[in-house]
């Protein structure tokens, strides 16, 4: 780490900022936005224009002591099978609330851990979706993986139902972090459940990573990257670990003396990266690795890189519907959000009722701003003066006198001339910094973000 480095990471790293796959972040969500804005949101969709959609099932076996996502623990199948017709009375009501069947490009399934329903029930849901939607030729339905649990019946399943990319997570293969994290997951299970996808005809393969984690080194994670790259994924996601115990109480199990500093932190995320670099993947934005021939290079490479709830992707829908428990989803309009407890979802979708929870509706300054902090996350670099003069307003506006971006210049972590701010090379792990320049929202919220870098 060089002395230029050195002076930006103990002043920026440590900063609680938003990870940008939204603007503006979920925090501003509110009530205000309700079930019949976004009943009306839906009838107003442009009926051609492709759509994506996420669903969410919110359940898992065993609880990964740094998880951030909403779920529940249940050793029981019931509950996951309720949850389901919930789910399918949802999907038939968003379906006849749009003019006509809209057509789908894209299709995520989250949690949780979606390969926790049946081999059966996971068919007859795409099948539902199919049915209620108009899917195109070249649509893509991914779905998230715990290689721990995942049977051979559910990997032909998956290829069955025309899944075309599963995302496993994988974290560390260290042995002492697995144990210090209540995730305990062999290179062997990892190596099997990537032989049973390939097998079953799921052939685009992601890994998801994590520094930051209690007892982690630079040599475990650099350890952890050679043995991810020598299983051949797609795409690798390597996240900080954000540890927010005051928002997560499962994470109060973690022994925070066994967390890395933020110098450390950084020093493993380049290591990581080198590692990945090396074994020739292509870096994508500020966590994420790709094939040179994968789809997610080729949108960096020609300016076409996107980033959303899922991270870095090539999906360029306006349009999310999302259905589940705590599901986010957009329109052209603004966002809404379900609710996150279960009973309310459930209850919601019973009476017949949207279980839109929250919501923001956009205005004109959030797209101008989404558009900057987007190129700026995607390419470290936006053309301010360009991006502005696209929305009616003057650059001048967003950058005279922004003290924030100001200090960034004066530290040496972003340089800007001419209208164009661009994050320098050996400061891109700070580049949510340069982002949070441009959110007119950052001191808003009480709700922990997890750290800058």
């Amino acid at each position: 780490m060089n002395a230029l480095q050195l002076p930006a990471l103990q002043k920026y790293a440590q900063a609680r900022l938003p990870r940008y796959t939204s603007y503006p972040p979920s925090p501003q969500f509110s009530s205000a936005i309700g079930a019949d804005t976004y009943a009306d949101w839906l009838w107003r969709l442009p009926t051609q224009s492709p759509v994506s959609l996420y669903l969410h099932v919110p359940f898992c076996r065993s609880m990964c002591w740094y998880c951030g996502c909403h779920t529940t623990i249940t050793a029981k199948d019931q509950p996951i099978v309720d949850y389901l017709a919930v789910l399918r009375g949802e999907i038939d009501m968003v379906a006849r609330l749009v003019p006509q069947p809209l057509p789908v490009e894209k299709v995520h399934c989250g949690g949780g851990t979606p390969t926790i329903v049946s081999a059966a029930d996971f068919i007859a849901l795409t099948d539902l979706l199919r049915d209620r939607f108009s899917f195109a030729e070249s649509a893509e339905i991914a779905v998230e993986i715990d290689p721990r649990t995942l049977t051979i019946e559910m990997a032909s399943a998956l290829g069955a139902a025309g899944v075309g990319r599963a995302s496993l997570g994988v974290q560390s293969f260290d042995p002492v972090v697995q144990k210090a994290v209540n995730r305990i997951q062999s290179e062997e299970t990892t190596r099997e459940a990537v032989e049973r996808l390939r097998q079953s005809g799921v052939s685009n393969i992601n890994f998801d990573l994590i520094y930051g984690l209690p007892h982690q080194t630079v040599r475990s994670c650099i350890d952890t990257a050679r043995a991810a790259a020598a299983m051949s994924p797609d795409r690798l996601a390597v996240f900080g670990y954000a540890h927010v115990p005051s928002f997560k109480k499962h994470q109060r199990l973690i022994d925070e003396a066994a967390l890395p500093d933020s110098e450390a932190r950084i020093e493993q995320a380049l290591a990581i990266a080198e590692t990945l670099v090396a074994a020739g993947y292509v870096p994508i934005g500020m966590d994420h690795f790709a094939r040179p021939e994968d789809d997610l290079a080729r949108a960096q490479a020609t300016g076409r890189l996107r980033r959303n709830f899922q991270g870095y992707t090539t999906d360029d829908c306006e349009t999310l519907l999302g259905f589940g428990a705590s599901a986010i989803g957009r329109t052209p309009q603004g966002y809404i959000q379900n609710e996150v407890a279960l009973g309310r979802y459930a209850n919601a979708i019973a009476s017949g009722r949207l279980a839109t929870a929250k919501g923001y509706q956009l205005t004109d300054d959030d797209r101008l701003r989404a558009e900057i902090i987007e190129r700026l996350m995607c390419d470290f670099q936006a053309d301010v003066g360009a991006i502005a003069n696209r929305h009616g307003i003057d650059p001048d506006a967003l950058l005279t006198g922004n003290e924030r971006l100001a200090a960034l210049v004066q530290d040496g972590v972003v340089e800007a001339e001419g209208g164009i701010v661009r994050v320098h090379d050996n400061h891109r792990f700070l580049v949510r910094a340069a982002a949070a320049a441009f959110d007119a929202y950052l001191f808003q919220s009480t709700r922990p973000h997890s750290q800058a870098a």
